[in-house]
């Protein structure tokens, strides 16, 4: 089922998610729920606070950027309660967009090199090294989990310039090809 998407404005963006247990109710439908919302969105990855949820629950599919980034060849991860160690202190700067900033995208510096630890839908435990564009998407969804987006990572003129942008998706006047859900009126 493609759940909608919550956009810039709306508090549960901005709320750290809470730790999965595998009793979690409905995992795996919620999970592929996840999946279907994403790739019908022609993302490339999606994390629970942007469909409504604050669980640390992440999908992501890099491979429809392979072309241009090939470590994220083959690469497609369900993440629950995901941790990321930086192993390279030197950020690069890099275009960001995201499903709920519609339309829009900002040159964000982040490092390049992460240790990734997470569970699988089954709990299974994992740990991978990840470099390049693919650490930079993991970093980008892993944010959605505390309660972070990427304009948090702009300098202050840049998140001025694009003010009447970010009014736009909050007042519900940028309209999308996916479903969505704005923030609630005040």
């Amino acid at each position: 089922m493609k759940l909608p998407i919550y956009l810039y404005g709306h508090p549960v963006l901005r709320k750290e998610s809470n730790d999965v247990e595998p009793e979690y109710p409905e995992l795996k439908k919620f999970i592929a729920d996840m999946w279907e919302t994403m790739y019908h969105s022609e993302g490339v990855g999606l994390a629970a606070p942007q469909v409504g949820r604050n669980d640390r629950i992440v999908v992501i599919d890099a491979s429809p950027v392979a072309d241009v980034f090939p470590e994220c060849e083959g690469k497609k991860f369900t993440l629950i309660n995901p941790e990321i160690e930086i192993l390279d202190g030197e950020k690069v700067n890099r275009d960001e967009g995201c499903l709920s900033l519609p339309d829009l995208s900002e040159s964000v510096p982040r490092v390049e090199h992460i240790r990734l630890t997470w569970v699988d839908e089954d709990f299974n435990e994992h740990s991978e090294e990840i470099s390049g564009f693919l650490a930079r998407i993991v970093q980008h969804e892993c944010d959605h989990l505390e309660g972070m987006l990427y304009i948090d990572h702009i300098s202050p003129i840049r998140k001025q310039l694009i003010r009447g942008k970010l009014n736009n998706i909050v007042s519900g006047k940028k309209r999308v090809a996916y479903p969505v859900k704005y923030a609630p009126k005040k």
